[in-house]
């Protein structure tokens, strides 16, 4: 279970490490907006390289069912997010970050159950995930920051998200152990749900708002998302 709960909090490491790039070096705004794009680029990659594939395990309504389920938690986290810091500036960043959470703990679920199952580990995909949370880390650190967020408050932040994701990751190995049959696919199918509900609400807006360029960017990080799998 440790080696779980570390797989699934280093995937996530480099959420915390970006953050805290901002505090060290001035992103100029049309900067985040690329970065922006380019993990948004990057997570779309993912959704049609991998977590579409481990979804079509399951019946298309049922795989449906759960992207929708993806869709509606991102949802209900933003509304909270919105209704407590309204919209626009950090609220636009949290969105971003929900839609972290909503990302990276169904991944960090399914490589508890492919640890507890004897599958191996892609470690394709969980270097694409780590490269990917960069950018989309960036983008609303560099935004909370610059509506007054400290440093540690932004770095606690993310630590949470980290914290959260090896959890569950424990959680996906420890339901794989005690049921043998138990999958990832409803996961995959949730989070890819999720996060297409975080891109289309939150981080390409976000990227279009601050980068004329972000169609661009975005092709250029769902190619180079592509080239490491």
């Amino acid at each position: 279970m440790l080696i779980a709960f570390a797989l699934g909090a280093v995937s996530q490491l480099s959420l915390i490490l970006s953050s805290l790039l901002v505090f060290v070096v001035s992103v100029p705004t049309r900067v985040v907006g690329a970065l922006a794009a380019f993990g948004a680029g990057a997570l779309i990659a993912a959704i049609a390289r991998d977590l579409l594939p481990e979804a079509n395990a399951l019946p298309l309504l049922q795989a449906s069912i759960w992207a929708m389920l993806g869709a509606g938690a991102f949802t209900v986290g933003e509304h909270y997010v919105e209704k407590k810091f309204g919209s626009g500036g950090a609220a636009g960043a949290l969105g971003i970050v929900v839609g972290a959470v909503v990302d990276g703990v169904p991944e960090t679920i399914i490589f508890g159950i492919q640890l507890a199952s004897g599958e191996p580990v892609s470690f394709a995909f969980i270097a694409a995930v780590f490269v990917s949370n960069i950018p989309q880390a960036i983008a609303p650190s560099a935004e909370l920051a610059a509506a007054g967020w400290s440093r540690r408050r932004v770095a606690v932040l993310w630590g949470w998200v980290a914290l959260v994701c090896g959890i569950a990751s424990v959680l996906g190995y420890g339901a794989a152990s005690l049921v043998p049959k138990v999958e990832g696919a409803r996961m995959a199918a949730f989070a890819a749900g999720g996060v297409l509900a975080m891109l289309s609400n939150s981080l390409i807006p976000f990227a279009h708002e601050r980068s004329k360029g972000a169609g661009l960017w975005t092709v250029v990080g769902f190619c180079a998302s592509f080239a490491m799998g």
